[in-house]
């Protein structure tokens, strides 16, 4: 059994959802990157989707896109990145990397999973790379035993779901809502039906991201999807304050009131044993 499916395991013993965060590698600097993590773990967060910055986010709401310009600003490669997955795995959570296709195919898909690998890394969401087109990709994640993550989406039809869940591993990324990454007042009310949807189709962990931003929003998804994603309300957290001590302590207090709400009702005992 893998890290990442242990703690898919361990919350389900507990009747609870996972808590995912996210943060990209090198915001605000590589040190403050890891900074974050630390405190974001340390906080309640079972496992970390490591941002890997990209110039061109197209999927990526305001807050990610100001965050990923800092970290290009920084200057910040793929080497930062599998530093910030190796301190990330150094915490004890399973560490992800959140990343759009282009950069690894430049790197090369069996460069990028050994280093991956290496690193310490559990698997990749790749988030605009679809099944039909990931056939270098998924022989590099078999051939160094790494999970990888697609998405589905209201829009999916039932043949689409079916197809992302037989090429996904590790767990399957339930986007709530059509559109770009962000906080919001309320969570789309097609995330639910998209998470029965998916239910019927594998026996994978489905997690909900796109638009949690508070410990109330995340009890609500966690009553009815294995794994609440929260991204951009971190950044916001950091953002808001005057220094990156605050901003550190903000994160910190965020991630504990998330971390709360998954945990805040009882989770359904009923669910499909895990591959």
């Amino acid at each position: 059994m893998s890290r990442m499916a242990e703690v898919f395991a361990a919350a389900r013993a507990e009747e609870r959802a996972v808590l995912i965060g996210y943060m990209p590698a090198g915001y605000p600097t590589l040190a403050g990157s890891i900074a974050l993590i630390e405190t974001m773990v340390e906080n309640g967060v079972d496992i970390v989707e490591v941002g890997l910055p990209y110039s061109d986010p197209l999927m990526d709401g305001p807050v990610i896109q100001l965050a990923v310009s800092k970290a290009l600003a920084e200057g910040t490669k793929i080497t930062d990145v599998m530093t910030t997955v190796e301190a990330t795995a150094a915490t004890g959570a399973p560490a992800l990397v959140m990343s759009y296709w282009n950069p690894i195919e430049r790197h090369g898909p069996e460069q990028f999973a050994a280093d991956l690998e290496a690193a310490g890394g559990t698997g990749i969401i790749t988030p605009d790379l679809t099944p039909e087109e990931a056939g270098p990709w998924m022989a590099a994640t078999d051939h160094h035993v790494l999970d990888r993550i697609f998405l589905v989406a209201p829009s999916s039809t039932p043949e689409r779901i079916q197809l992302v869940c037989r090429a996904s591993s590790g767990f399957v990324y339930a986007a709530s809502t059509m559109g770009v990454t962000g906080t919001r007042t309320s969570v789309s009310v097609k995330a639910h039906d998209l998470v029965e949807r998916t239910r019927g189709a594998t026996p994978l962990p489905i997690c909900v991201g796109l638009g949690v931003s508070n410990g109330a929003q995340a009890a609500e998804v966690a009553e009815y999807a294995d794994g609440v994603i929260v991204g951009s309300a971190f950044v916001s957290a950091f953002e808001k304050q005057d220094n990156a001590a605050d901003g550190v302590h903000a994160v910190g207090a965020l991630a504990a009131d998330l971390a709360a709400g998954v945990r805040a009702r009882a989770r359904p005992t009923e669910r499909l044993e895990m591959s």
